[in-house]
């Protein structure tokens, strides 16, 4: 999307979206730019709990690693520990229990529902290959991350 300014006012151009198919074409542009800002990967939690390894002495971690399924946030290879940082609305958190969209609610159901098997299956997997897995969730790390710390410790050095 582009904003055009004039001299009085901004106008927004509607931009042509490109659709994989999976998602509906969205019936309002400034939601569309909200969401299509959102990443994957190196997101503000995950940031702040890699900060804070980092400076209590749990070095030498791969992220995002490929070759375990589900490529966990944060992997331990030798002690063989996977991390997954999890946000609240997209993997729905048992926790804060975040709001659902109120528009296209099956397509968004769907997915969520969708979003917790491939979690399952793939926490599953790796704990079939002998990994031990955490899953932190959005509001863990933003309420108490010394709480995560300790909780990753424990397995840590098990």
């Amino acid at each position: 999307m582009k904003v055009k300014k004039t001299t009085t006012t901004h106008v927004l151009e509607a931009k042509e979206f490109i659709r994989d198919r999976r998602s509906p074409t969205p019936s309002n542009v400034m939601t569309s730019r909200v969401m299509s800002h959102n990443k994957a990967k190196n997101t503000g939690p995950e940031i702040i709990l890699r900060s804070a390894l980092w400076t209590n002495g749990f070095r030498g971690y791969r992220l995002h690693w490929k070759k375990t399924p589900g490529s966990p946030d944060i992997v331990y290879t030798i002690k063989k520990v996977a991390i997954f940082v999890n946000g609240c609305f997209w993997h729905r958190c048992p926790y804060c229990k975040p709001h659902s969209p109120q528009t296209n609610t099956s397509f968004w159901n769907n997915k969520f529902v969708a979003n917790a098997e491939r979690d399952k299956r793939k926490t599953d997997q790796l704990i079939q290959l002998g990994w031990r897995v955490i899953t932190i969730w959005e509001c863990q790390v933003k309420k108490d991350l010394d709480e995560q710390l300790d909780k990753i410790s424990k397995i840590y050095y098990e």
